[in-house]
């Protein structure tokens, strides 16, 4: 619930655990207003009904759901197009892997901090994680920098808006025992690339939270096709 006394933060919102854990940081100091956005993936539906159910957990009133059908359009990752196929989760890849959305991110926070300063929040929040990010270039520390600085630049001058990345330097496992100490909802997150029913267990993203969950040994409580041992 809002408190008068505390300052208004922006979170971004995606609906699956890294959001949701982020979140459950953020609402240790800030009054949250969460944007979430829509951009032709695969499991749109099911990440925008994560998105409300986390948001409904918080009793998030400020909620802003922006259709970026611009990022569908451009294509160009595995996500968002559906001639080129998700592929099975190979952890130790370090290349740029296709569901790498291009320039996502920025995307992403271009329209948190155009909403930030309007609601004259003081934060954005995003949950990037920089060891999981599977080689993604919009999740490193040094580009959140730089768009900090570039929000500064352009910005009206009384705006000060920081963008805040709790959990980049965590492990999925850390940020699974993160999400359990907090009572974050991670029951109501949604983390998979392709299916919208039950989680496929074989996608990089479902490899990642599978494997945080066995390595902080804590049964993940969302249902999966398969289980595979990471």
């Amino acid at each position: 619930m809002h408190s008068d006394k505390k300052d208004i933060a922006v979170i971004a919102v995606s609906g699956g655990m890294d959001s949701c854990v982020t979140a459950a940081i953020a609402n240790l100091e800030f009054n949250l207003a969460f944007a979430h956005i829509n951009y032709g993936q695969r499991t749109e539906k099911r990440e925008l009904k994560a998105f409300n159910d986390i948001a409904d957990h918080y009793r998030v009133k400020e909620r802003l759901i922006i259709d970026y059908t611009h990022l569908a359009k451009i294509g160009g990752s595995s996500l968002t197009d559906k001639n080129i196929e998700i592929p099975k989760a190979d952890l130790n890849n370090k290349n740029i892997p296709s569901s790498y959305v291009p320039f996502r991110n920025a995307n992403i926070l271009s329209a948190c901090v155009s909403w930030a300063e309007v609601l004259n929040a003081k934060a954005v929040f995003i949950g990037a994680v920089y060891e999981d990010s599977s080689g993604y270039p919009d999740c490193t520390p040094d580009f959140f920098s730089a768009f900090e600085k570039m929000v500064n630049l352009g910005t009206k001058p009384d705006t000060s808006i920081k963008i805040v990345t709790p959990i980049i330097n965590l492990s999925k496992a850390e940020i699974v025992k993160k999400g359990i100490e907090l009572d974050a909802p991670l029951h109501l997150t949604w983390s998979c690339y392709q299916n919208e029913d039950e989680a496929c267990g074989v996608c990089d993203s479902c490899a990642l939270r599978l494997r945080g969950f066995q390595q902080a040994e804590i049964a993940d409580p969302i249902k999966y096709k398969v289980k595979p041992k990471y």
